[in-house]
């Protein structure tokens, strides 16, 4: 399969990033990759990006999927966007969840897509299949005369699937897990939910401004909407160098620069983040073992502490070395899902996460990305997000964080509110819903 490109040169990036993103609403899955200007983890690929219309897909469940992901690859060796979703555990670990979905995703989806549009800086590159290079042009007309019809939302207020008294008590529960000695750590999440109508452009739009979030996506499949402002960075692979970024530790925002200092020294020195942290490196480390070259693992930075709009997160970097000989979709399968969504030991905290949440996880905490031509790839952990289903006008938002020994039910419960804060902003305009 051969694609070919053509570059063009935009005045102002902001503005056409508003008419590309206008321009995707005509199509039934489309993938909207956006860097939010945020460059915290070093140099971006591209500041936005658009991939359009599904020129050959896969959607599969947990059994054989990842065997289908790497013939899909295989047929077509293309630019490829998707999501792996959390319950391909049951493939992974021969797991099961029998907890409510109200949004009804595949637990697998990838395509090749009809349009790839990148921009950086102030160059625009579209990429087309061989056969459509006739309309390179007309392509690049119709995003610039594209133009967006904005639809109010209309939102019960958010509701949370686990009352709060429960949602204490289950922690309790799980630390009773942890010193009798099943597990050193569980991620542990709860969803708050509603229904209503939902204009997701303009959502995404909004939190892409208030979050700036580098991994931040705006997918659409059929009636079926990820919505996600994702700091964090499940796998990437460059060459033959793969890098695992996971994040364990958050802290609210200082108020002012010398509060919000001393917030980043409270969370750099927090044992209990840093007893959180290392537990999942050591898990990545473990992960990445199956595939990397011996001698080549690396912990590049531990407890570095980075600074978002809305938190201050701590995230530790590890990268490991392949061989040529290695399938990348199997260092992939076997790092899935990622230790910072699941806790260690990886299988029974996966096995606890079952009996203690209520709601199917879904896409939530799983990885949306993509794989270019000569497969390297770079996938985010799905967090912070918001899944709609426009056919039962159905809204999930699922928060979480890592309980450890030394945990504290109540400020595990309000960890969970700071990270649903800019969700909700976005979504009624105010904190107070």
């Amino acid at each position: 399969m051969m694609r070919i490109s053509k570059t063009y040169t935009i005045a102002d990036t902001d503005d056409f990033r508003k008419k590309l993103s206008a321009y995707a609403g005509q199509f039934n899955c489309f993938a909207f990759l956006d860097s939010c200007k945020n460059v915290v983890y070093g140099p971006v690929s591209f500041d936005y990006a658009l991939a359009a219309g599904a020129h050959q897909q896969l959607v599969t469940n947990a059994g054989d999927a990842f065997e289908q992901l790497r013939l899909f690859r295989e047929t077509f060796k293309d630019y490829c966007f998707g999501f792996l979703g959390y319950d391909l555990k049951q493939e992974t670990e021969q797991l099961s969840s029998k907890n409510f979905d109200g949004i009804g995703w595949p637990d697998m989806l990838f395509f090749i897509p009809e349009i790839y549009v990148t921009v950086k800086e102030n160059t625009c590159s579209i990429f087309l299949l061989e056969e459509q290079t006739n309309y390179f042009d007309e392509i690049f007309r119709q995003i610039n005369a594209a133009t967006y019809q904005f639809v109010p939302s209309a939102l019960t207020p958010l509701q949370p699937r686990i009352p709060a008294e429960r949602y204490l008590q289950k922690v309790k529960d799980i630390i009773h897990h942890i010193t009798e000695g099943d597990i050193y750590e569980l991620n542990f999440c709860q969803e708050f939910y509603t229904n209503g109508t939902l204009d997701a452009s303009a959502v995404f739009d909004k939190l892409c401004t208030l979050s700036a979030a580098p991994f931040a996506v705006l997918f659409k499949w059929q009636h079926r909407y990820l919505i996600s402002a994702s700091p964090e960075r499940f796998l990437k692979k460059s060459g033959n160098k793969i890098i695992s970024q996971p994040i364990k530790g958050t802290h609210k925002r200082g108020q002012n620069a010398v509060e919000d200092e001393q917030f980043k020294k409270d969370l750099y020195h927090s044992i209990k983040d840093r007893a959180e942290n290392v537990m999942i490196v050591d898990l990545v480390r473990n992960d990445l073992t199956k595939h990397a070259i011996t001698g080549s693992i690396q912990v590049e930075e531990l407890f570095g502490i980075y600074s978002f709009p809305q938190v201050h997160q701590m995230v530790s970097t590890i990268s490991a070395q392949i061989s040529e000989a290695v399938k990348v979709i199997d260092v992939i399968k076997d790092a899935f899902p990622m230790g910072s969504m699941t806790g260690a030991p990886k299988v029974m905290a996966m096995q606890l996460i079952e009996q203690y949440e209520v709601t199917k996880r879904g896409l939530f905490s799983g990885a949306f990305g993509y794989f270019t031509p000569d497969n390297d790839f770079d996938f985010n952990v799905v967090i912070r997000s918001i899944q709609y289903n426009a056919e039962n006008q159905y809204l999930s938002i699922q928060t979480g964080g890592a309980i450890v020994y030394d945990s504290v039910p109540e400020q595990e419960l309000a960890e969970c509110y700071l990270k649903l804060k800019a969700l909700r902003t976005v979504l009624y305009g105010d904190e107070t819903q």
